[in-house]
């Protein structure tokens, strides 16, 4: 084998058996992995951790197993896809079941709404507990589809960066509906002017929280998200979120895909603007095809130094962080279900420390989650798993010991108030995430949950292409088009693979 630049030549012979390897072993690198083997490539995912799935992770605390990253699952279809296109019956791999009940939301004057997955149940609820006229929500979820429906296949199923796209049947429908997906809006403006109670209008707002973005900024065509909960649904792994991954684990290795743990990519080799392969502490890995499926500034800063980074990609605000808390709680609430809601009582000052003051609210929205509302398992008899997060900024040297015991503080204050309990004394296991954690074990810069913001119209078209200049390397996950989350990581990897054409 000939040596260029002090790294072995891959001869046409070599380049013929397809290699290909995928660095980062999250959701959107092991679909990835599966995608390219389903074309014909021999891949190797080399992933820095001891274990795989990046924030897809599960903890266990004594006789508590938590999900420690993603909990709400939609699209399932997107999962199955993986297993389908592999000849396999998705079934036989990973199961899931509908929610009946897709939140219930505690506001501090003491109203609690259940969201049910039932269009009838749903506005029965705000009739009843808002007293108020449920047709402007009924119309609002409506419009929420139209958005969705008139910007899935042009928006997120496809390259926001290739020509092609804007020539397609499917943009030329988005151009025509331009008007109406309020682009130039914010989200919270379209809506206030669409619902007719102030409540409802925070509780709709929340969806910008779902890319890490704040409503107040964020353009109005992202009031589409909720659809995939009140329109398509809010599923639940039957073993919890974690099987997503242990499900694609298994059918990636069936597959032949080869995995090389506790191996960091130090750098990614290239030779007149094409990859040659990557370099970890084992030596130099050559492949003329490469998938970044690391936090796209990380790829720039760590993997590939020498080449300039896009200054709009490095410049992009970074989205919201988290503060996690898991708890194994000695008792059972069933006034919560699998998904719950305390909301701050002023949202936009709440947005305004993260994105503004870059601290943390003296009254943040608190989520908790509790699978063992669906998974028994998940906690002893009697007992529940909590996981409580708040949404908090990326890390920019705040003080996150004190930030974590104050916000500690201020949720057991606001539990205690709003279900009239003493929760501290019941927490029997605790551990916890913050974006210095978040960043130390996923790489992601800053601890920022989702790469970029949304927090401009032209978000989504600022975000970082599947592709990149230099010949042979592309990127999929959260912090590259269309997004984060479980969903719009699965769909970058078919984006990505879809790129990628051998000849």
């Amino acid at each position: 084998m000939a040596i260029s630049n002090g790294y072995p030549e891959i001869n046409y012979f070599w380049f013929m058996t397809k290699e290909a390897i995928v660095i980062g072993s999250g959701i959107a690198g092991i679909a990835s992995a599966i995608r390219l083997t389903v074309k014909g490539y021999s891949v190797s995912v080399f992933e820095a951790n001891t274990y795989p799935g990046g924030k897809l992770t599960t903890l266990q605390l004594g006789n508590y197993r938590f999900d420690a990253g993603p909990s709400l699952f939609t699209l399932p279809h997107l999962v199955d896809e993986l297993f389908e296109l592999s000849g396999k019956n998705p079934r036989d791999y990973f199961n899931y079941q509908e929610l009946e009940m897709l939140c219930h939301y505690f506001y501090e004057d003491g109203t609690v709404l259940h969201t049910s997955a039932d269009r009838e149940k749903l506005l029965t609820e705000i009739e009843t507990k808002l007293e108020i006229d449920s047709a402007p929500l009924k119309e609002y979820l409506d419009h929420s589809e139209y958005v969705f429906e008139k910007t899935r296949h042009s928006f997120l199923e496809r390259s926001l960066h290739k020509f092609s796209t804007y020539i397609s049947a499917d943009i030329l429908k988005t151009v025509a509906s331009m008007r109406k997906l309020n682009l130039f809006e914010s989200m919270h403006e379209v809506n206030q002017k669409r619902l007719n109670h102030p409540k409802l209008v925070q509780l709709f707002d929340r969806f910008a929280t779902y890319n890490g973005s704040n409503p107040y900024k964020a353009p109005g065509v992202l009031n589409s998200i909720p659809h995939l909960e009140f329109g398509i649904g809010s599923y639940f792994p039957t073993e919890g979120m974690h099987h997503i991954l242990t499900a694609c684990m298994k059918l990636a290795k069936e597959l032949g895909v080869k995995f090389h743990f506790n191996q960091r990519v130090e750098s990614i080799q290239t030779v007149n603007g094409k990859v040659k392969g990557i370099e970890t502490k084992t030596g130099f890995h050559p492949a003329a095809l490469i998938i970044s499926n690391c936090d796209v500034k990380q790829s720039y800063k760590q993997l590939i130094p020498q080449q300039k980074a896009p200054k709009k990609t490095m410049d992009q605000e970074p989205s919201s962080s988290a503060l996690i808390f898991y708890w194994g709680i000695n008792r059972s609430f069933p006034e919560l279900d699998v998904h719950n809601i305390l909301f701050s009582s002023d949202y936009q000052k709440e947005f305004e420390s993260i994105f503004e003051q870059k601290t943390v609210n003296e009254d943040p929205t608190v989520y908790i989650h509790i699978s063992s509302k669906v998974v028994p398992g998940d906690a002893p008899q009697g007992k529940e798993n909590w996981f409580l997060m708040v949404n908090v900024p990326s890390d920019q040297g705040q003080d996150w010991e004190k930030l974590r015991a104050d916000v500690r503080k201020t949720i057991i204050e606001k539990i205690n108030r709003i279900l009239k309990t003493d929760i501290e004394p019941l927490i029997e296991e605790e551990d916890y995430l913050d974006p210095v954690r978040i960043s130390e074990r996923t790489n992601s810069f800053a601890g920022a949950l989702y790469g970029a913001s949304s927090n401009d119209r032209m978000a989504a078209f600022f975000r970082h292409p599947n592709f990149s200049k230099i010949k042979g390397l592309y990127f999929a996950g959260g912090s590259v088009h269309p997004g984060g989350g479980i969903p719009l990581c699965l769909l970058s990897a078919k984006i990505t693979t879809d790129l990628i054409n051998y000849q």
